[in-house]
């Protein structure tokens, strides 16, 4: 009777170690997915700052002062820069389209950033950005609807994964605020 019961103690010790080791490799493993898609996130969130942060930077270049902004509102910036070193002003323009047109993702709500330039559009990347903010300040660093005043555009960039981490999509929040000499 002692050996039947030293043998269902130990098939019962055996087990919930068992247990507990499956229970170790999937937290692992979810674990490990959280922190990739994290860190993708933060890549797609640095990707679409970088290509904000390179033309915006050229804002009014080559241009005259008084003819550098089309459109300023919050999630729709126009304004003239001469992109292309060729000595005419090119008409650039960001915007977010639906987000219906972002069918590469699973995210539900991220967007597709579009760039204008001269009425040539191309489609950005669907990095997960679901939302865009302009912001226009003057010198003082106060914000401003006079074209003439801004001297600095601050772009806040919401984003969130492409895919969802269990049933959640994880979310960034990007800003940064663009000291053009050109203005």
């Amino acid at each position: 009777m002692n050996i039947m019961l030293d043998i269902a103690g130990s098939v019962i010790i055996g087990g919930l170690l068992a247990l507990m080791l499956f229970n170790f490799n999937t937290y692992q493993t979810n674990t490990r997915y959280l922190s990739d898609t994290e860190l993708q996130l933060q890549q797609n969130a640095k990707t679409l700052a970088e290509m904000l942060n390179y033309d915006l930077r050229k804002i009014g270049y080559n241009c005259e002062r008084d003819s550098i902004w089309e459109e300023t509102n919050n999630n729709r910036i126009t304004y003239y820069a001469d992109l292309d070193w060729d000595d005419t002003p090119d008409k650039v323009t960001y915007f977010l389209g639906d987000s219906t047109e972002a069918v590469s993702t699973n995210n539900p709500r991220d967007k597709v950033l579009y760039r204008v330039v001269n009425n040539d559009t191309t489609g950005g990347p669907t990095l997960g950005l679901t939302k865009i903010n302009f912001l226009y300040l003057d010198e003082f660093g106060n914000q401003t609807v006079i074209h003439s005043n801004i001297r600095y555009v601050k772009a806040e960039l919401w984003i969130e994964s492409i895919e969802p981490v269990n049933v959640d999509y994880i979310f960034t929040y990007w800003e940064m605020t663009i000291n053009t000499r050109n203005l």
